[in-house]
């Protein structure tokens, strides 16, 4: 108890802090604003390891890929990898829901870091020019996209079937994706309170290469991002 009140204490303290530290960079170009999110994935790492003694394991750097254009599908069961894979990856691109755009400062940043969001469940014109947005950012920079194909944060023994929505930005994309696969939800659930004492791991798998049909994609990336949790968990 003792224990998650000083992480959560200290954890919003330096998120904060960070955030008013870095407000001058909105005014400033944006390779200055993803220093502040890199700060962010950094702080979340050593809050997590000082004050609950978890242990974080990343598996598979020799998996990242180099040097070219590719997207990133992560599980997805705590706030953990929204920070911390930032520190792992080039700064990536998220493709979020718009509702996160709406949090004050958060937000903003968010926007400033070029988020692309979608209104999840709306047709709307925002939407529908949502594939035209990703390709123009993947082609004007070099940070891979990022994208939670469970669409929200799950329980780890969740297997609910991926979104669509990956298979039709690979599609669109026609790069390779990096699976991964994190069983963060143990130690920072959605729900409840965070467990010390255990070993979080990030898992990066190798990557699926581009030229797939959509349905086989997303059944190949479903199976291997699960797959590697049930190993892990």
């Amino acid at each position: 108890m003792i224990r998650n009140f000083l992480f959560s204490i200290f954890f919003y303290f330096g998120i904060i802090l960070i955030s008013i530290i870095f407000l001058p960079s909105f005014f400033l170009p944006q390779k200055i604003v993803l220093v502040g999110g890199k700060l962010m994935g950094f702080w979340a790492g050593l809050c997590l390891k000082t004050f609950l003694s978890t242990k974080i394991v990343i598996k598979g750097k020799e998996n990242i890929i180099c040097n070219e254009k590719f997207l990133i599908a992560s599980s997805h069961q705590s706030m953990f990898e929204t920070f911390f894979l930032q520190t792992i990856f080039n700064s990536p691109i998220f493709i979020l829901k718009k509702e996160l755009l709406k949090i004050p400062i958060f937000g903003w940043y968010l926007i400033k870091i070029g988020s692309i969001s979608i209104d999840r469940g709306k047709t709307t014109k925002e939407n529908l020019n949502f594939f035209d947005k990703i390709s123009e950012s993947v082609n004007k920079s070099d940070r891979p996209i990022i994208i939670f194909p469970q669409g929200t944060r799950l329980n780890p023994k969740d297997r609910s079937d991926f979104k669509k929505g990956a298979s039709r930005i690979y599609d669109e994309l026609k790069i390779k994706c990096q699976p991964v696969a994190i069983n963060s939800g143990y130690t920072w659930p959605k729900r409840g309170m965070l467990e010390p004492n255990k070993s979080l791991t990030i898992s990066i798998l190798k990557p699926i290469e581009p030229g797939f049909k959509k349905e086989e994609f997303l059944q190949k990336l479903q199976i291997e991002i699960y797959n590697e949790l049930d190993n892990l968990n």
